[in-house]
């Protein structure tokens, strides 16, 4: 009873998977249980694992390379916050990653049943979703095959999903994927990968809505095919985290859009669009040269990802 639940919640990037967590993170606190996350990206700084800290869930990170590439991480991490006696370890795969099953379940299945319970892999999708372009739909349709839940973000009762995977009958890694690696590498490589943070200091104080709003138009009617776009500003006395799956529409955004102008602002950016990633550094640099005021402790990383290359990878299902 005293092993922590690992529940692995997958999904394309910008299909909720976060939302998802936290909402269940609150729910499960409800009923007296203390939850963790594990982020995972090809980068750091992480808008994610900043929002989820701010929500007041313990947050670690893998990054470089996805989990499977970096299951030894993972445990690590996973490891290290059992020292703070979670009930419950989210785990949030790469939104580009796929072939969980194989690189992730079956090793915990078959290497950590003593240490952890394991959940079945839930994957979220957004109805919304462009699949015109190949790539993002070959990693999508991989994502569903090999799920072995999976739930819209539109319609999902969270508290009654929370009930199925812990307590209920779904099978665990029951599926595996016959899935092509170069062309899974391919996929993941036609996407150019930026993520950036920055603290700003304002000659002026704006609030977050007046200083990332104009940014987040900016960068939507600039940089083309974005797929994910995400940005969290931390000031003393704040947050606001605004996000976008498309060069259409308003951007979903969490925080208070009524807080007071301040000089100091915290800004974390991740951003994928479908585009060689040398032009877009070049396009978010012209971009980020209209931000008012003096930008310190500055950290900026953009590239494409590499092929994956996992650890572990299993042919068949540990029972």
């Amino acid at each position: 009873m005293n092993r922590p639940w690992l529940i692995p919640v997958g999904g394309f990037l910008g299909a909720g998977k976060t939302t998802l967590i936290l909402s269940a993170a609150r729910i499960l606190s409800a009923r007296g249980l203390k939850c963790a996350a594990i982020m995972n990206d090809q980068a750091g700084d992480l808008v994610d694992s900043a929002y989820a800290t701010s929500q007041g869930v313990t947050t670690s990170d893998v990054t470089g390379g996805c989990f499977c590439c970096r299951f030894s991480d993972l445990m690590d991490k996973a490891s290290e916050l059992c020292a703070l006696s979670p009930d419950v370890i989210f785990l949030e795969p790469v939104g580009s990653c796929t072939d969980l099953s194989a690189t992730i379940l079956q090793p915990l299945k078959r290497d950590f049943a003593t240490d952890y319970r394991l959940a079945p892999l839930t994957v979220v999708i957004d109805p919304a979703l462009d699949l015109s372009d190949p790539n993002i739909a070959f990693l999508h349709q991989a994502q569903l095959a090999e799920a072995d839940i999976v739930i819209d973000r539109t319609n999902v009762n969270v508290s009654a999903w929370l009930d199925e995977i812990l307590h209920g009958s779904s099978p665990i890694g029951s599926k595996l994927l016959t899935i092509d690696y170069q062309q899974y590498a391919a996929a993941e490589a036609a996407l150019g990968w930026l993520n950036w943070s920055a603290t700003l200091h304002l000659p002026s104080p704006l609030s977050p809505p007046s200083l990332i709003g104009p940014f987040l138009d900016l960068l939507q009617q600039s940089i083309p095919q974005i797929v994910h776009l995400k940005i969290f500003d931390q000031t003393p006395t704040s947050y606001l985290k605004a996000a976008l799956t498309s060069n259409t529409g308003d951007p979903s955004v969490d925080g208070d859009l009524t807080a007071s102008p301040e000089s100091e602002h915290a800004l974390r950016l991740n951003l994928r669009a479908i585009m060689a990633s040398e032009d877009l550094h070049t396009l978010f640099s012209k971009a980020l040269a209209t931000l008012p005021g003096q930008r310190v402790n500055e950290h900026f990383q953009c590239f494409s990802p590499a092929p994956p290359t996992p650890q572990h990878r299993y042919s068949e299902i540990v029972s």
